[in-house]
């Protein structure tokens, strides 16, 4: 039976867009999120202060972190776009006002993959012929970006925050009904499953062995929660 080149022909390997910034953004700022609230809730928990003192520092801990991770998310995809803007416009005024110069070091870069120079330099010249279409193929061979991918910076900044509430907010929910050791043992248990949901999104996304990713995310949280408790309980004690 002959192969199917028909079905073949039409196979599309597809790729993940990983030069913008929100599903990074969302996927650490939950991370984020649930990290450093369960760290604080059970700090704030150990040094033995009653429930309304952990509502209180973990709400506030949420909506700080929040803030705090959207300022930063925002700054640095801004920074970035306008990086990148930078150095478009610069790569545009040059193939306007030297379009020889560009198309031979297009011709070069083509040359130095294998292509023999004479098919180089009329794949570079074919190329100039549209300056949008040069624009885009100088940012993508020269600079490693897609022009029309620069980063949104104030989707960025709301994921970010929402991410980072989600999972502040977590480990703050046992709180909200009830409070002390179940409380406690609720939070923890909750922000172990959350970081083992966030490990296997990050696996999904990279790629890698989903068992090493979640066991990485929770021995991470487990590690700054112990941490925290034994901090606060070394206050309360001092305070006591």
């Amino acid at each position: 039976m002959a192969p199917d080149h028909h079905h073949h022909d039409h196979m599309v390997h597809n790729h993940r867009d990983v030069q913008g910034g929100t599903a990074r953004a969302a996927v650490f700022g939950v991370s984020d999120g649930l990290v450093s609230n369960v760290a604080l809730i059970i700090g704030v928990a150990a040094a033995d202060t009653g429930g309304s003192a952990v509502v209180v520092a973990g709400v506030a801990g949420l909506l700080a972190g929040a803030a705090s991770m959207a300022a930063g998310e925002y700054v640095s995809v801004k920074a970035q776009s306008e990086l990148i803007e930078r150095e478009l416009d610069l790569e545009r005024a040059s193939i306007a006002e030297r379009p020889a110069l560009e198309t031979r070091e297009l011709a070069a870069i083509y040359a130095q993959r294998g292509i023999d120079k004479d098919s180089a330099m009329e794949m570079a010249v074919a190329v100039h012929l549209d300056p949008d279409v040069a624009l885009e193929v100088h940012a993508r061979e020269e600079l490693g970006v897609d022009p029309s991918a620069t980063g949104e910076p104030v989707l960025a900044a709301v994921s970010s925050f929402a991410a980072f509430a989600i999972g502040a907010f977590i480990p703050l929910l046992p709180w909200l009904f009830s409070d002390g050791t179940g409380a406690l043992v609720a939070s923890i248990v909750l922000g172990l499953v959350a970081a083992a949901g966030v490990g296997w999104a990050l696996a999904f996304f990279t790629g890698k062995s989903k068992l090493r990713t979640i066991a990485r995310q929770v021995l991470l949280g487990s590690a700054a929660g112990l941490l925290t408790w034994l901090i606060g309980s070394l206050l309360g004690t001092t305070v006591s």
